[in-house]
């Protein structure tokens, strides 16, 4: 047995506890019945169009759609179809979340992994990767980089598999980053949200984390199709025992996590059944702790140093099909957030992004890429080949002359407003009415401490936008004393003062 195989079988005796499992299953089954998911891909393979209509007007009610209704709209020939679909998709984001996109950067800390996934350029045996973990002064000029210089608020933090990157270390770099204070041309720059992307741990470790100050907690399952899983994640590592990685975010959610975050690695097997499998995932969810997942991601399969597969896959996902799966899932699960990725090229985000709440921007997924400058890909050190490199200054205005303004608002997780707290605000469209005037607030700050005179001058002119219609939608929306308290909070903002929210 190799070192990496070694380690990784350390690992799984110290980390995967099964029982842990055990409450979830329902008659010693998953929540996913690949039998059942392949049959009603089949059955349901000649909806009328009147049928299809019906299922969308059930989501712009933002109910969670039935497996059998997502079939349905999978199997879909008709263009014009799509077109209703696509448009019922925007519809939904707007009515939710209004026309905001969240930005937030991704920090890789380690490619130090003791798992051998087939697609994954920082797997264990791809000796042409050069191996590193931050230590904890390194995570602080990273995120010094990001806070300060670009201006991002909220982060989604990276961490292999490995001893060396466990819970302990994970917290140390959670409350560094949080300790972060860097001056800027007018205010003072922090990072105010920092979400986890991370191996599944058992309930203890995930308490751990959940106190050293946890936004959301993510794990993808890669893919949910069984046999697919088990064939490019090897039994002897840890990321080879599917059930554990299945229940991940049900035993964060009994720990206390109540922000958990579900995706699928698309190109790994047949995207429709992907999709079913997000959507078992979310049912499963509400059905054991009365909500869902926070945010739902959807990467697809990217070029990574000595990775092969990538490029042999059978299932990749082409443009036309992509965006079909984002408005499916849009859909089915109507209150999530969505989350597309520097993976896409620009072209392919710009299709989508109304359908989606957050996108990354000015991402590295290089150890250690921020501090150190790098400016172009370099693929011994990251994990996959990025399809956007555009700065954080040019994606803002680019969605800003689109009519989105980017929120930097990181206000309902800190008054409060996450969990089962945040779904029926979700579901009936309040909480978007308090996004809007965060996401102005968080924007002016931006504007005022990071942005070029272009992006200024664009973004200004929305700003304008939204404040005359957030006069307009009071009192139905925003009440007068609310409309007040917030043009006090933008005029504050604008003399200097930051972190106003509701």
């Amino acid at each position: 047995m190799d070192s990496v195989a070694r380690g990784s079988e350390d690992l799984k005796s110290k980390v995967i506890r099964a029982e842990e499992n055990l409450r979830y299953l329902r008659g010693g089954n998953t929540f996913i019945d690949e039998r059942k998911i392949l049959g009603m891909l089949e059955s349901y393979r000649d909806a009328s169009p009147q049928r299809v209509r019906d299922i969308i007007a059930r989501s712009l009610e933002i109910k969670t759609l039935k497996p059998e209704e997502t079939a349905a709209l999978l199997n879909v020939k008709d263009s014009a179809l799509w077109e209703e679909i696509f448009d019922a998709a925007a519809r939904i984001k707007r009515k939710v979340y209004d026309n905001r996109v969240v930005t937030f950067a991704p920090l890789y800390c380690s490619s130090l992994c003791v798992n051998n996934c087939a697609y994954c350029g920082f797997r264990g045996e791809n000796s042409v990767i050069e191996r590193r973990r931050l230590s904890i002064t390194e995570v602080r000029k990273e995120a010094e980089m990001l806070a300060g210089e670009l201006g991002h608020k909220r982060l989604v933090v990276v961490f292999g598999e490995h001893p060396s990157s466990g819970t302990d270390y994970i917290c140390r770099v959670m409350r560094e980053i949080y300790s972060v204070k860097v001056k800027t041309r007018r205010g003072c720059g922090a990072i105010r949200r920092v979400n986890v992307n991370a191996a599944p741990m058992n309930e203890e470790d995930y308490k751990k984390i959940k106190d050293a100050g946890l936004g959301t907690y993510q794990v993808f399952q890669e893919t949910y199709h069984p046999p697919t899983y088990s064939a490019v994640h090897p039994g002897w590592t840890v990321k080879g025992d599917y059930l554990w990685r299945l229940y991940s975010l049900h035993r964060a959610m009994a720990a206390g996590i109540d922000d958990v975050a579900i995706g699928a690695l698309f190109g790994l097997y047949d995207w429709r059944f992907e999709v079913m499998g997000l959507l078992a995932h979310a049912r499963d969810l509400e059905d054991f702790f009365g909500i869902g997942p926070h945010t739902v991601s959807f990467p697809r399969l990217e070029p990574a140093a000595n990775t092969p597969f990538v490029k042999d896959s059978a299932y990749r996902v082409n443009d036309a099909d992509f965006k079909k799966l984002v408005a499916v899932l849009r859909l089915s699960i109507p209150y999530a957030g969505m989350i597309v990725t520097c993976r896409e090229s620009p072209n392919v985000i710009r299709q989508v992004i109304a359908m989606c709440t957050q996108r990354d921007a000015s991402s590295r997924v290089g150890i250690g890429a921020y501090s150190e400058r790098t400016q172009e890909q370099e693929e011994k050190i990251q994990q996959f080949i990025l399809g956007d490199n555009r700065s954080l200054d040019e994606v803002i205005r680019e969605l800003a002359s689109l009519g989105y303004i980017t929120s930097f608002c990181t206000a309902g997780y800190r008054c409060g407003r996450t969990g089962d707290n945040i779904m029926s605000m979700l579901k009936s469209g309040r909480e978007g009415c308090f996004c809007k005037l965060n996401a102005v607030l968080t924007f002016q700050e931006w504007l005022d401490d990071f942005a070029g005179e272009d992006t200024r001058r664009i973004g200004e002119g929305l700003i304008n936008r939204e404040i005359s219609e957030i006069e307009q939608r009071s009192p139905s929306d925003f009440s007068p004393e609310v409309v007040k308290a917030f043009k006090e909070y933008h005029r504050r903002i604008k003399n200097g003062e930051r972190d106003f929210c509701f």
